[in-house]
């Protein structure tokens, strides 16, 4: 009686490690089902007035309410964080919008390393650091990379935020450096959907919906490659010299 009590309790922690990231993903998958005609600009420019009005009424809850819807559609990667980035600077304007912004979603991006890192992120990484041969190089090579990779991720926009957020858990990144690279990575981006945000009313007016492709605009896509350049020019600079393998 005694070995078989023994034996049954290893499992029970192994598979709570799990439960954060499977509610995650089960989270993440009813929430595109059943959310993704809510969160959009239609339903913004229906409730505009009622929330211009709440914001100026108390400006503290509509920030904290904001934040915290913010970070549970990153956490969860609800459909809509494209449109909660854009409302950030049609209710705050450009300072404290892209702040929030900011906050919010690297809050969620935090929460949905740790889910990961504590389940199968910490499997898969064991696996590898005992493993032999390519697999085990790749991961020593983004390890002596792991800032401009992870900066790599976060600036260039054919990443998806949520691959940006669970990847770097799976295999083995340090938390720091995740955090780090995460809330100056997404800082860019941060500011142009806040900035569109702020002409939101004036776009409303004309019966549109923002155009999102202004990312993609060479003026502004332009500076964000440059950086991506100079987060990669480590990892060049080591391959020219031969230092280190990437």
């Amino acid at each position: 009686m005694d070995h078989s009590t023994g034996e049954s309790k290893p499992t029970k922690p192994s598979i709570a490690r799990h439960l954060p990231l499977a509610v995650i993903l089960i989270v993440a998958l009813v929430g595109f089902l059943t959310l993704r005609d809510y969160l959009t600009f239609d339903t913004l420019r229906n409730n505009r007035e009622a929330l211009l009005a709440y914001r100026d009424a108390n400006i503290t809850l509509m920030a904290l309410a904001f934040i915290a819807i913010y970070f549970v559609i990153v956490a969860f990667s609800l459909p809509g964080a494209a449109v909660a980035s854009v409302t950030g600077g049609f209710l705050f304007g450009l300072v404290l919008g892209t702040g929030f912004n900011v906050l919010a979603a690297s809050l969620g991006a935090f929460a949905i390393f740790l889910a990961a890192r504590a389940g199968l992120g910490q499997v898969l990484a064991t696996k590898i650091e005992t493993s032999d041969g390519t697999l085990k190089r790749l991961k020593q090579g983004l390890h002596d990379n792991e800032i401009s990779v992870l900066f790599l991720m976060r600036l260039v926009p054919a990443v998806p935020f949520f691959v940006a957020n669970l990847l770097p858990a799976l295999v083995g990144v340090r938390f720091f450096n995740f955090a780090f690279t995460t809330v100056l990575g997404i800082i860019p981006g941060a500011i142009v959907f806040t900035w569109i945000g702020v002409g939101l009313g004036e776009v409303f007016d004309r019966g549109e919906n923002p155009d999102l492709s202004l990312l993609w605009e060479p003026q502004i896509i332009g500076p964000i490659l440059g950086l991506s350049a100079l987060a990669a020019l480590p990892m060049i600079l080591k391959a020219l010299r031969g230092k280190k393998e990437i």
